[in-house]
Order: structure tokens, then C-alpha cells, then sequence
């Protein structure tokens, strides 16, 4: 019998190891279970964080997109707005223009008038070119083609034309009657000061009396400086000292 509890006790160990050895398994394969549990939670808690991650990231993007909207939408308003100003300032504009172009009218066919009369009181140079501006002023005026800004430069332009006459120097060649004999002569124009003709053949010379408003003869010693004078209006002499009669009107 002696023999016989060592046999027993150790299948009892052997048992109890064996129970051991189960319940041990046991908890390893729960371990792993729950390990690989744990894995797939984690798998799954990762791609949520990276769903949310990437959704925050979206958001932001939307958002920073929401401001430059807002930014831009104001300036279209303020851009709106200044064009809303603008045009109620053109259709005030607007009605102005047709009141000036009422009034306008009127004046330019006045300044006309006037350009025609200064034409016919002052010294007869050009005789032919500066009535045919003033008659195509006239004739500007009737056109509906034209309108009235465009015929308001015009009429500038003339007056212009009319302004520089009375600063500048000039030969040019017309027919004048000249001892009741229509001849070719070569008229130097002094400003508004002086208009003087000399004969084609350089034998005869006057200049033009605004008090008598007619031409009146001059000496023969006056001749080589009015040829001079020609000479150099066309730009065939440098410019220079001239002696010349002057009749001043009062």
C-alpha cells in the first residue's frame, strides 16, 4: 500500500496538471480572441480617425472656402453698388446733355455769326478759304449725321485757325485788282499787322489800309524788303530783320 499512494497522488497531480493544462488553453485561445478583438477595434478606431481626420480636414477647406466667398460676394456688392451709383449719375448725366444740346445749339450758331463778322471787318487775307470755312460751318450745322459734340470741335478748330492767322507769317498768291487791272500777286501776310502784295514781276507793291479798307501803294524803295519778307514766310531765307511800312488802325 505503500506503493500505491505516490501512484495516486501523482495521477492526481497528473489530473490536476491536465486540468490545468485545459483551462490554460483556454485562457490563451480567450487571450487571442480577445487580442485579435482588440485588433480589429483598434483597425476599425484607426480608420474612423482617419474618417474624421480627413472630414476636419474638408471642413477646414470649406470653411477657409465659406471666407474667401463672403470676401468676394462683398466686393461684387461693393462693385454693385458703385455701378448702381454710377449709373444713376449717367442718367442724370443724361438729361443734362439734352438740356445742353438744347442750348448749345443756339451758341454755335452765334459763334458763327460772330467768326463771319470778325471775318468780313478784318484784314482781307484769304479771302476764298475763310469764307469757305465759315459757309461749311453753315452747312455742318443742318446735317443730322454730325453730332453736336463733333460739330462744336469744328467750330473750335475754326476759331483756332482765325486765332493763329494773328501770330504767324505767311506768302501765298492771288489775284488782286491792281490800278483797275485784275493781276496775279504775291500777297505777305504779317500776323494781323500787315498784308502787303508785290507784282508777279516785282515792279508794283501796296499793303492794305484798315482805316480806308483799301490797298494803298507803296514806294518802290519798300520792294527788296518785301521780297525779303516772301522769302522768308517761305521758309527760302532765315528769318530776319525787315523794314517795312505798317498802317495801324486806330
Amino acid at each position: 500500500m505503500k506503493g500505491v499512494k505516490p501512484l495516486i497522488l501523482a495521477g492526481i497531480v497528473a489530473a490536476s496538471a491536465a486540468v490545468h493544462a485545459n483551462e490554460l488553453d483556454k485562457v490563451i485561445d480567450k487571450s487571442s480572441e480577445i487580442n485579435q478583438s482588440a485588433a480589429q477595434s483598434q483597425t476599425k478606431i484607426d480608420k474612423i480617425a482617419d474618417s474624421m481626420q480627413g472630414r476636419l480636414q474638408q471642413f477646414s477647406a470649406l470653411n477657409k472656402e465659406i471666407d474667401g466667398l463672403a470676401v468676394y460676394n462683398a466686393q461684387l456688392t461693393k462693385q454693385l453698388n458703385n455701378q448702381l451709383t454710377e449709373m444713376e449719375d449717367l442718367n442724370a448725366s443724361m438729361d443734362k446733355v439734352s438740356v445742353i444740346e438744347r442750348q448749345i445749339t443756339p451758341l454755335m450758331i452765334r459763334m458763327i455769326t460772330g467768326l463771319e463778322q470778325f471775318v468780313a471787318l478784318d484784314v482781307p487775307f484769304l479771302k476764298d478759304e475763310r469764307a469757305k470755312r465759315i459757309t461749311s460751318l453753315k452747312e455742318m450745322m443742318d446735317r443730322a449725321d454730325i453730332n453736336s459734340s463733333e460739330k462744336f470741335r469744328r467750330l473750335l478748330e475754326a476759331y483756332q485757325v482765325e486765332v493763329d492767322y494773328g501770330r504767324t507769317i505767311e506768302a501765298y498768291t492771288a489775284l488782286l485788282s491792281v490800278e483797275g487791272q485784275e493781276r496775279e500777286v504775291d500777297f505777305l501776310r504779317i500776323g494781323r499787322l500787315e498784308l502787303i502784295y508785290l507784282t508777279r514781276d516785282g515792279k508794283k507793291a501796296g499793303s492794305w489800309d484798315q482805316n480806308t479798307k483799301s490797298f494803298v501803294t507803296l514806294p518802290d524803295s519798300t520792294i527788296s524788303q518785301i521780297s525779303k519778307g516772301l522769302r522768308i514766310a517761305r521758309k527760302q531765307l532765315a528769318p530776319d530783320m525787315l523794314t517795312l511800312p505798317v498802317h495801324a488802325a486806330e
